[in-house]
């Protein structure tokens, strides 16, 4: 059965994942809450999964490639094992069986990548190199190609981010902390938000609490 969830990429979308219920994947004892999805089983998607203690997911393979951030707990492939707070990008064809020996909690992008994006990449919490752009806001960059860019960034509480251009679009997803755009809707994103904005020029943010938020630009064209 073919799922619709957010799948029109051209448009704008905010979902609250932390709102949303936990739908019952395929394998026992993986779970998950759906942020954005065009297709069956296989499909284009953006999903906040959860694995109970000792479950896995049978080997598969990433046609058009495979990118998350654990949010809780111990992710664990063939690879080796990501604490929360790892981003790791697994490139088109790759392959795995992933698992989780005490439970973890994952943000996962699928089918998302182009052909050519071949790099594997493993980005834990010690490796991240903050550079400050203001006074209290810092960006990390976990991964670019020269097109699309993939980032974290954290602000201060009441620090202004200020308004930036961003060619074929963005995302954003909320780590922890809460965030307010400064346009004229004024929507407030909380931890586990997502939001996808296709057009050419983000507004300004800020947050009263202080906030660190995972984003991915330039993929939107």
């Amino acid at each position: 059965m073919t799922t619709q969830i957010q799948a029109d990429r051209s448009q704008p979308a905010l979902v609250h994942g932390a709102r949303l219920p936990w739908v019952a994947s395929p394998e026992p004892g993986v779970e998950r809450r759906m942020l954005e999805r065009a297709g069956g089983e296989v499909a284009i998607a953006s999903t906040i999964v959860r694995y109970a203690p000792q479950s896995n997911f049978h080997s598969h393979t990433h046609g058009l490639g495979e990118e998350f951030i654990v949010l809780d707990g111990i992710f664990s492939d063939e690879g080796g094992h990501y604490p929360p707070g790892t981003y790791v990008r697994n490139p088109p064809g790759s392959k795995h069986a992933p698992f989780s020996r005490d439970g973890c909690i994952i943000f996962v992008k699928l089918r998302q990548m182009q052909s050519d994006e071949s790099e594997q990449v493993r980005v834990y919490e010690k490796d991240r190199q903050w550079t400050e752009v203001i006074d209290g806001y810092a960006q990390a960059l976990l991964y670019s190609n020269g097109r699309t860019s993939v980032w974290l960034e954290r602000s201060k509480p009441g620090v202004r981010v200020p308004p930036r251009s961003v060619p074929r679009g963005e995302e954003l997803f909320v780590l922890n902390g809460m965030l307010q755009l400064l346009d004229s809707d004024r929507p407030v994103l909380e931890a586990w938000s997502w939001l996808r904005h296709p057009g050419d020029r983000h507004p300004e943010l800020v947050s009263e609490t202080g906030a660190m938020w995972w984003v991915k630009r330039g993929h939107l064209a």
